[in-house]
């Protein structure tokens, strides 16, 4: 039988798993994987291996998640591309998907075949009183569509954001719809060399967007040329504030920088539950800031931003009584 794992941000996996028992009685070969606040994509992927190899069936899996481009997806993705032919991930995750694909366990034996088939059963469920509110899909074009492609002029850069986990759900949703950008790129020499990373980064853009992955030379050649385009609005994505900084130094015209997320790692110090510095990012932000860019730190863009110099301060505060020990 086809092994199920329902993915999610925070709880909403076991919700819909308990809904889901309620209605079409309890199941075997399904797991729910859930990613809390204060884990990484490395704790969700883990717990899905282990899902995987509670299944009788480890050799069919269909990946049900909450929501496309986001941890769980990349995560869920990335398994993907290891199980290949005997896997399927579908995004958008609801309750008349989740009965549809328990239903459909009992008479079809691959996770495409079921993927194939729940996609309409997901999309009619979605339905809106009073009738006559229910619209045909926008007939306005994507923004992608929308842009100046290939015509004269520079990019406009829409947001510059530090971002240790890069494209995920906070950028290609909550970010990409309050800064509409038409190209999102990645700007890192260590993700261009790693071909799984870049694929999985392309995969998860949101849809009217397109995805790249650049290094750190060719992003400032690209800011430089102003033949090819005009009307096309940049979101910039850095892993680290080295990259960041090459780019700025490289001629660059960043305003301002979002920070939304640095991983911990040995030698790191953690100024708040997001954050995490060593040495070397402390001072690099500081010959950021000489260089004369504003920091805009916030994870989301409803979030409250937060002080940098309070945070750099505490950081260095911090590095400065680990030394003493």
């Amino acid at each position: 039988m086809v092994g199920i794992i329902l993915a999610s941000h925070g709880d909403f996996a076991e919700g819909i798993l308990q809904s889901g028992s309620m209605i079409f009685g309890d199941q075997e070969n399904v797991k729910a994987v859930t990613l809390m606040p204060n884990e990484g994509p490395n704790d969700i992927k883990a717990k899905m291996k282990e899902a995987i190899a509670s299944f009788g069936d480890q050799e069919e899996v269909l990946f049900l998640v909450d929501l496309w481009g986001g941890t769980p997806f990349n995560q869920a993705n990335s398994l993907f591309e290891e199980y290949k032919d005997k896997s399927a991930v579908v995004s958008g995750l609801n309750l008349p998907m989740l009965i549809e694909a328990y239903a459909s366990r009992l008479s079809m034996n691959t996770a495409r075949e079921i993927a194939t088939h729940i996609i309409g059963t997901a999309r009619e469920g979605i339905k809106i009183r009073p009738e006559e509110l229910e619209i045909a899909k926008a007939t306005a074009p994507a923004p992608s569509q929308r842009s100046n492609t290939g015509t004269p002029g520079k990019f406009k850069y829409v947001l510059a954001r530090i971002d240790s986990r890069l494209l995920h759900g906070q950028v290609a949703t909550a970010w990409t719809k309050a800064t509409q950008p038409t190209r999102i790129i990645v700007v890192s020499d260590a993700v261009t060399k790693d071909e799984l990373r870049k694929k999985l980064i392309q995969q998860a853009a949101p849809p009217g967007v397109k995805a790249h992955v650049v290094p750190v030379d060719q992003m400032i050649k690209l800011a430089k040329d102003d033949q090819h385009f005009g009307g096309q609005r940049a979101l910039l994505l850095f892993e680290n504030p080295q990259d960041a900084l090459k780019v700025v130094e490289g001629g660059v015209p960043l305003k301002t920088i979002n920070v939304g997320s640095m991983a911990h790692s040995p030698g790191k110090v953690q100024p708040n539950k997001v954050l995490a510095f060593s040495q070397e990012d402390i001072d690099t932000f500081i010959k950021l800031k000489e260089a004369g860019l504003d920091f805009d730190v916030r994870k989301v863009p409803n979030d409250s931003k937060d002080d940098m110099n309070e945070i750099l301060k505490k950081s260095q505060d911090e590095l400065n009584r680990l030394r003493q020990y």
